[in-house]
């Protein structure tokens, strides 16, 4: 066979790559050209590919090792690594660094000088917040209007509850003078909408807890975190450091990454929790469905065109509004 190099393959648009995955118990490594993790059998040793030009993110669970060669090859195809716990959460650190990145000069700068030219100016920077706000609430809408199979399990958009909460929502955002105003309004959304999911899915005296072990608050961590990784691949392709947060506190590093995975999180991850919870699927089957519906919803796509519109948007004479247009 032939050696090739990511670089020899057309390049696959980061919002259109397709995979997301999560290892454990393997070793990742580079063989015969492409990027492989091998696994222990009772009897023999088996080699699985992994479609670097076609991936966004590989985390590495429990009992993973990977070898400089494969992480060159995955830097060079642009792939994000992350090293974390079972089931993809908590994410790891060392010397502050949550993710391994690939590296190069080449990546775009406009968005970084776009979002330099609001970050700094108090009023603009709210402005930046609330369009966050008012995407995360376009994209539930446009998400729990059309999946049918949500719609199966009684999440249904045009329900007097949820109605009510995103009316309230949208009043609220437009009136906050502070971004703690914002996080207050967010609190109380994503809190009548875990009532709601626990509601349909008799999931009796739930409450959020990240600590907890029972299914619904172990899944919604899960799922959380894969939308972590897509975020933090957003910004990485964007050139937008994750420190430059809009909601989430200017103290803490990476809470950009918290603000655009809250743009998707309500919508998919949080029924999905609830749903699987009620069926005890497993970690596997939760993250399969999840990772699903990302992909049916272009949850990626719709955080690129989120973060490039507050980058680039004028925040003299506008007022910003982006919709999601799956």
């Amino acid at each position: 066979m032939q050696d090739f190099a990511p670089s020899d393959l057309k390049m696959i648009l980061h919002s259109k790559r397709a995979n997301l995955y999560y290892l454990e118990h393997c070793r990742v490594m580079q063989k015969d050209g492409r990027v492989l993790y091998l696994t222990e059998a009772k009897n023999e040793n088996q080699f699985f590919n992994i479609p670097v030009a076609n991936t966004t993110v590989l985390l590495l669970g429990n009992g993973t090792s990977i070898t400089q060669a494969a992480i060159r090859m995955l830097a060079q195809a642009g792939v994000l690594v992350g090293f974390c716990g079972g089931g993809g959460t908590p994410l790891y650190m060392a010397c502050e660094v949550e993710w391994l990145s690939p590296q190069s000069e080449y990546r775009p700068t406009e968005y970084l000088q776009g979002w330099m030219q609001f970050w700094f100016n108090d009023e603009r920077r709210l402005m930046a917040a609330k369009a966050f706000q008012q995407a995360r609430i376009s994209y539930l809408q446009t998400v729990w209007q059309k999946d049918r199979e949500l719609i199966s399990e009684g999440f249904v958009l045009t329900d007097d509850l949820i109605q009510a909460a995103l009316v309230t929502c949208k009043e609220r955002t437009t009136q906050a003078k502070i971004a703690s105003d914002l996080l207050l309004i967010e609190a109380q959304l994503t809190k009548t909408l875990y009532k709601y999911a626990a509601n349909n899915t008799h999931h009796k005296d739930f409450t959020r807890q990240h600590q907890s072990q029972d299914k619904a608050n172990s899944f919604l961590n899960h799922g959380n975190y894969l939308a972590y990784g897509l975020a933090a691949c957003t910004l990485w392709v964007l050139g937008i450091p994750h420190s430059f947060a809009v909601m989430h506190g200017k103290t803490r590093r990476g809470a950009l990454v918290f603000d655009v995975a809250d743009l998707i999180k309500d919508a998919i991850v949080l029924p999905w929790a609830f749903i699987c919870a009620k069926e005890h699927a497993t970690e596997q089957a939760f993250r399969q469905q999840v990772l699903l519906a990302f992909t049916d919803h272009k949850a990626l796509d719709f955080m690129f065109e989120s973060v490039k519109a507050i980058a680039l948007q004028s925040y003299d004479t506008t007022n910003l509004n982006i919709e999601s247009h799956n």
